[in-house]
């Protein structure tokens, strides 16, 4: 009793946490080391039996799923964990002595290093990965004062590999009926020079559409994030529109070719591809809204990267150990940012697999949640070069152009 009344429990004025700033946007990627300081603001002489400092980061994801069950409602549970980082270190050792510290300002600097392979920090409706530093401050006969600070990770994805530089393309074609009777067919090929894109770049898209019908269809393409969260072996998934265009009315018995279409990619996040438990993943879906009858759909997949295309490197090897992550975009992000549609939102009914209707403003009013988001308005980010949507070698009428996917 006695010691607890020459502990004053408002002996503390401050405990907190920094980290040294490595980059301007202070974001971390895995193998880097972690440094930073215990700060410690005491009013008063302060008997401390421990300082302890932790690194922590994980993935989590967590929804529940309701059913009836006679005139009852049962929920089931679907939570989930994986660990990236758990490190911890003793500031001050808890040897069963007390250690006195004098009123003042207090540094107990650390170092942690970070693991080689790491997750993309992410905010998701059913889950998270996130990363933090931890201190906690023992004293006797006292509660244990906490405080965390978190950080933000981007694990490195290089663009400049032979499977993210191959070229992709694909083809479909649907048969309009109506009552019974066939009113002709629709056609869509579509090729885009790579798979491996990075925020800012622009997507040239080379596409030929035939409509055959006998009514004027309209073209329309859309980058597409696939949030997908796995728990107990169960699937959640949440889409949302990234960004989006519609081309011109294809009037009936005509065909449309675009020579390069551009459609810009704004500053999302990357690819999530080696979480165990949270993936992220981006298409471009070029499809026909066809009058009276569900879409015509073709997708091609696509990957989000930090390491940008080497501007005089070959397109058959990976430059990764030249080249740092780029994310000037970071700096840009707004600390409340207007957040994309929900693919719900966009696709109705039971078009939800094949529409691709572009954003209306008046659906992004909500604000999404954390580090990454899946849309956001303003960046700076070098532009790419221009692309001519006007072909300088058109050819004729009389001439079928070539296959796209040849």
């Amino acid at each position: 009793m006695g010691t607890a009344a020459m502990q004053p429990l408002g002996c503390v004025r401050s405990l907190s946490v920094e980290l040294d700033a490595n980059r301007a946007w202070g974001a971390y990627t895995s193998g880097e080391l972690l440094r930073g300081r215990v700060r410690l603001e005491l009013r008063g002489t302060l008997r401390l039996r421990a300082l302890e400092v932790q690194a922590r980061g994980r993935a989590t994801v967590h929804w529940l799923e309701s059913h009836s069950v006679g005139l009852n409602t049962v929920y089931r549970d679907y939570t989930a964990y994986q660990t990236f980082l758990h490190r911890r270190c003793q500031l001050v050792l808890d040897n069963g002595e007390v250690t006195v510290l004098q009123a003042g300002r207090h540094e107990f600097p650390f170092t942690f290093q970070l693991p080689e392979t790491l997750a993309t920090s992410f905010e998701g409706k059913h889950g998270n990965v996130r990363y933090w530093v931890k201190a906690k401050l023992r004293r006797p006969w006292a509660t244990v004062k906490k405080v965390k600070k978190e950080f933000t990770v981007i694990e490195p994805i290089d663009i400049n590999t032979p499977a993210l530089l191959a070229p992709q393309a694909g083809a479909k074609e649907k048969l309009a009926r109506a009552w019974y009777c066939n009113r002709g067919q629709v056609s869509v090929t579509a090729k885009i020079d790579r798979k491996g894109y990075t925020p800012g770049e622009v997507i040239p898209i080379f596409a030929e559409i035939d409509n055959c019908t006998s009514r004027a269809v309209v073209p329309k393409a859309a980058i597409i994030q696939t949030q997908t969260f796995i728990a107990r072996g169960t699937k959640k998934q949440k889409k949302s529109v990234v960004t989006s265009m519609v081309g011109d009315s294809i009037a009936a018995g005509k065909r449309e070719v675009w020579h390069g279409r551009a459609l810009k990619i704004p500053p999302v996040g990357p690819s999530i591809l080696q979480c165990r438990i949270i993936q992220v993943e981006y298409s471009l879906k070029v499809c026909v809204d066809i009058p009276g009858m569900s879409k015509l759909l073709l997708e091609l997949p696509l990957v989000i990267g930090t390491i940008p295309l080497h501007p005089f490197g070959s397109r058959t090897s990976s430059v990764s150990s030249q080249y740092s992550v780029n994310l000037e975009w970071l700096s840009s992000i707004p600390e409340q940012p207007e957040a994309p549609p929900e693919y719900s939102a966009v696709v109705s009914g039971s078009d939800a697999e094949q529409s691709l209707a572009p954003p209306c403003r008046s659906d992004l009013g909500s604000i999404l949640e954390g580090p990454f988001f899946a849309y956001i308005q303003e960046f700076r980010f070098r532009p790419p070069p221009l692309y001519s949507e006007v072909d300088p070698n058109p050819t004729s009428d009389h001439i079928r152009p070539r296959c796209m996917t040849c």
